[in-house]
């Protein structure tokens, strides 16, 4: 069984394609979640407006984004807007638009949910002792509110990871898409060990990539209730 597996990740610097995949899967994601933290914190913050129309206009997009798979997004910018619209995007473009449409509204409903999920009273101590509103919002509110959503965002974190595995559909060489074809050239060769061997590594590179960021996630929760 073990020499299956060298061959295998040797034959045709396999393992080396896969981790070249497991690499764009991280830029990817680490692009994606750079751009939705940007777009998500000033939509959130939209989402605080005292204006209804505002409110009422990002609540829609945020529900749009929940309710329609992620894949449908990307069907829907990959190939509707080129063969009906005529807008050819790059495949990458496309990824990073359909995951930042989808991040900005996580991290939106994030931030909403971090300012107000802070007591009224601390605003109103504020005010009280002569600090500005906009002090308090600086220097009393964000901070909590801060603190409150790091773990959230790193949740975010190992979803996006994981996530990107839909870009395989649209031909985009991250990892579960170079480990399908190494997977393809080894049946043809009549290497049925070889699907184990992959699909094994491919889990493993996936757990060593998301379980550290998932137990910061999980002490960051710990420390929030304290």
């Amino acid at each position: 069984m073990l020499a299956s597996a060298v061959k295998v990740f040797s034959n045709g610097q396999n393992f080396l394609r896969l981790l070249e995949g497991l690499w764009m899967t991280l830029k990817l994601s680490a692009a994606a979640v750079s751009l939705s933290l940007f777009f998500g914190f000033i939509v959130g913050l939209l989402m605080l407006s005292s204006r209804k129309t505002v409110r009422t206009s990002t609540r829609f997009y945020l529900e749009t984004i929940r309710i329609v798979p992620v894949l449908t997004f990307l069907f829907l910018f990959y190939y509707l807007l080129s063969r009906t619209f005529k807008i050819n995007l790059e495949s990458v473009t496309v990824v990073l638009l359909t995951f930042t449409l989808w991040g900005t509204a996580e991290i939106a409903d994030l931030v909403r949910g971090a300012f107000t999920s802070i007591p009224r009273h601390q605003k109103e101590s504020g005010l009280a002792v002569g600090l500005t509103d906009l002090q308090v919002q600086l220097h009393i509110i964000a901070p909590q509110a801060a603190r409150r959503l790091a773990p959230g965002v790193v949740n975010l974190v190992t979803r996006m990871i994981k996530t990107t595995s839909l870009v395989f559909f649209i031909g985009i060489p991250e990892l579960v898409t170079v480990s399908q074809q190494v997977v393809e050239v080894a049946a043809y060769q009549h290497n049925r060990p070889a699907a184990f061997w992959i699909y094994g590594l491919v889990f493993l590179f996936y757990f060593i990539v998301c379980w550290p960021i998932s137990k910061i996630s999980k002490s960051l929760e710990k420390r929030c209730l304290y």
